[in-house]
Formats: C-alpha cells, structure tokens, sequence
C-alpha cells in the first residue's frame, strides 16, 4: 500500500511540475475596437503549446442593443507571435461576419396618399429607401463580413496572468479599405 501511494505521490508532483513549466499558450480578453468592431470577447490561442512565438487563432464575439437598433460581431483569425517572453510583436489576418439591424419604422415611406371618407390616412405608393448603414465603410447589408488584418505589440507573461495587446487593425470589405482602425485589449494568459 506504501509503494502504491508514493506512486500516486510521484505521478501528481510530476504533474504539477510539468504545470509549471507549461507556457501561458491559450488567453481569453476584452477587446475595445479591434477585430470585433466595436468590441468583443475572445478567446486565443497557440496551434504549438509549446511554443509562444507561433501561430495561433483567435475566436470571439461581441455586440450590442441600443433602443431601436443592434449589432453582433464574430471575429475570426489567425495570428503569429514574434519574439520572447513576455514582450510579443503580433501579426494577423481574418474575417469578421456581423449582422445589424436598424429599426426605422419601416424601409419605406409613403409618397401619394389622400384620406378616405373614414377620415383614415391611406397611402396609394410607397417608395423604398437605400440602406445606408455603416461600420467606418459602407455595408451593402446584413448580414455582412468585413476582411481585418492586425499588426501590433502583445505583452504575455512567461508564468500566464494579466496579458494586455495594442493593435492597428486595418479593416476592408467590396466597398474599401480603412487603415486606421486599432484595438486594446485586456484579458488572462494561461
């Protein structure tokens, strides 16, 4: 019975040290603009556990519901970390699929109308007005993908904890290209 509980003893320390000699390959964060446009909730991490510098993915989602409109993002990419623990240069491409609505009464409004002998409103023709929402570039509609591309620093400590990232993020889609969107964010390495 001795032998079998050293055993177990062994083989839980060998687990343990093993624990903590593992990178801090996989974090979840918040990001504030960034790849989930106006912000989201991610998960990443690395395809080599073990290996910091190497390629990874990320997958999150974000989005919102202000009174008569909506938004909800899911932003998916691969990236590939540069240098040493825990200061990282991060490049990275993907897609973003999102899906809005905006309530605006109705898409069209009323452009003859008379009144019955009811006194009622009623309206002989309608006309039909554009779409014109817009996520920095015009979106033909919903849903929709963006194409995002992620150049930037991230900081991961060597033994997991508080991980924080700064990037440029230049998005595009069939209506054009804004180089000058960027995102923070702030989550946990492990």
């Amino acid at each position: 019975m001795q032998k079998v509980i050293t055993v177990l003893l062994l083989f839980s320390l060998s687990f343990a040290l093993k624990a903590q000699d593992a990178l801090p390959t996989r974090s979840i964060f918040l990001e504030l603009g960034g790849a989930g446009l106006p912000y989201s909730f991610n998960y990443d991490f690395r395809f080599d556990k073990e290996r910091m510098d190497s390629w990874g993915m990320r997958v999150g989602a974000g989005g919102y519901s202000i009174e008569n409109s909506s938004f909800f993002s899911l932003p998916v990419m691969v990236n590939k970390l540069y240098g040493n623990g825990p200061h990282y240069f991060e490049m990275g491409m993907g897609m973003t699929f999102f899906t809005y609505k905006e309530n605006r009464f109705d898409n069209s409004y009323c452009s003859s109308w008379y009144y019955d002998s009811n006194g009622n409103y009623v309206c002989n023709s309608y006309v039909n007005y554009e779409n014109n929402y817009s996520f920095i570039l015009p979106v033909d509609g919903s849903p929709s993908v963006m194409g995002t591309l992620n150049i930037g620093y991230r900081r991961v400590p060597v033994d997991g904890g508080f991980t924080w990232r700064v990037n440029l993020t230049p998005i595009f889609n069939n209506n054009g290209f804004w180089p000058l969107f960027a995102g923070v964010g702030f989550g946990y390495a492990f």
